[in-house]
């Protein structure tokens, strides 16, 4: 690194170029934040539905309450009084944290078999445009897909552009749970892909899930595609800024606080998903064992200790990543802090070897992917450092857990 790389002057043009960029923005793109929830629709009027309601001469529970609230009011049910409310207000059981996750997966099956039928209906519909009914044929497609038997739907709500989160393994039964957190235009109709598959949050997913039972076989492992919030919209203002990612840790903090049993869990965040996962951090429930960002644009931080966390946070990037000359700032708000693979920061830096740029981070065969999954089931001995930090893994253990 050359004298000019760190001189004050450059330092002072990357700060401007910043500010260029994000006026640029504002005036091509606007606030591109995403209005998931539509006063009136079903889902809220499920929820009003649910909040008068009552079983066995009691009233249900608020869907806000505690999760283990939520979950000791199942655990008082009978299993058919429990089927019953998710037959009832399936859009309610399948999103509620502290509800049992067998549970969840059958009420999701029910809420997409109805999404499907409406967007069978709309792909048909001549009052909407050529556009509209194309998105609608679009979105009965994921339906019919997610619908398949062997998936297992943790969360589901079609409103707006969607969100979903889908498990592989036995949540019930992991010793290791890892959780995907992806970044900007993630939405339904971007969950998976037939092409780039490793690019999507469930290729992401099903690719961590193999490469963790090939590390460790004999470890009970689960890993989630958690597509469940809101994410920005393309490379707009709300990329920049942090409100999204801030709603997001709320909703991810909540979903892994509610997991079952004592699992330990690792969160493997991608670009704008690495925000998000740098907000939760401080308020993560004790679980959270690791925090891995690849593709990062900083994690509101300005070091690894702002992270208020008893985490280990590991960082990764490609050197082909284009998110390398985004510059790692913030001011008034905009932008996202520090650069994680920065040794300054103070992660643990890891190899992405044979990741080609900014979402190849999961393709197998990769050492980005090898690193997640040794991470995911605790073998922190196996993880390649990267150059940067020949040291990454000093300290921790190496025995697996489960």
């Amino acid at each position: 690194m050359t004298s000019f790389d760190t001189s004050p002057t450059l330092t002072v043009w990357r700060a401007l170029l910043a500010v260029a960029v994000v006026f640029v923005m504002l005036a091509t793109t606007g606030w591109s934040a995403v209005r998931d929830q539509q006063a009136g629709g079903p889902r809220e009027l499920a929820l009003a539905a649910w909040a008068r309601d009552r079983i066995a001469g009691h009233a249900l529970p608020e869907v806000d309450a505690p999760a283990y609230r939520l979950a000791h009011f199942f655990a008082t049910l009978t299993s058919g009084q429990r089927f019953a409310l998710a037959g009832k207000y399936p859009s309610v059981v399948g999103n509620l944290d502290g509800a049992p996750v067998t549970l969840r997966y059958h009420a999701n099956r029910v809420a997409l078999r109805q999404a499907a039928a409406v967007e069978k209906v709309r792909a048909h519909d001549e009052k909407l445009s050529p556009d509209g009914r194309d998105e609608a044929q679009a979105r009965l497609g994921r339906f019919r897909s997610l619908l398949r038997s062997e998936r297992q739907i943790l969360a589901f709500d079609p409103s707006g552009k969607g969100r979903a989160a889908e498990v592989f393994g036995d949540l019930d039964r992991a010793a290791r749970v890892s959780v995907v957190v992806p970044g900007v235009d993630t939405h339904l109709l971007t969950l998976e892909r037939s092409k780039r598959k490793y690019a999507a949050p469930v290729g992401m997913a099903e690719s961590l899930y193999g490469a963790e039972r090939s590390a460790s076989p004999g470890t009970r492992t689960a890993v989630i595609a958690w597509a469940d919030y809101t994410s920005p919209a393309g490379l707009g203002m709300d990329a920049a800024l942090g409100g999204l990612a801030a709603d997001g840790a709320v909703r991810l903090n909540a979903m892994v606080g509610a997991l079952p049993g004592t699992s330990k869990v690792s969160l493997f965040c991608h670009s704008y998903g690495s925000v998000v996962c740098g907000v939760a951090a401080h308020r993560a429930p004790g679980r959270v064992a690791d925090i891995a960002v690849a593709g990062s644009p900083g994690m509101r931080a300005a070091n690894a200790g702002q992270l208020e966390t008893g985490a280990r946070i590991w960082a990764t990037r490609d050197g082909d990543d284009w998110i390398r000359d985004v510059p790692h700032m913030e001011f008034g708000g905009i932008g996202h802090g520090a650069d994680p693979v920065d040794p300054a920061f103070g992660a643990r830096i890891v190899s992405a070897a044979g990741a080609a740029g900014h979402s190849g981070y999961f393709e197998p065969g990769t050492e980005s992917l090898d690193n997640f999954a040794a991470i995911g089931v605790g073998a922190y001995g196996s993880v390649s450092c990267a150059s940067a930090d020949s040291a990454c893994h000093s300290g921790i253990s190496g025995e697996r857990n489960g």
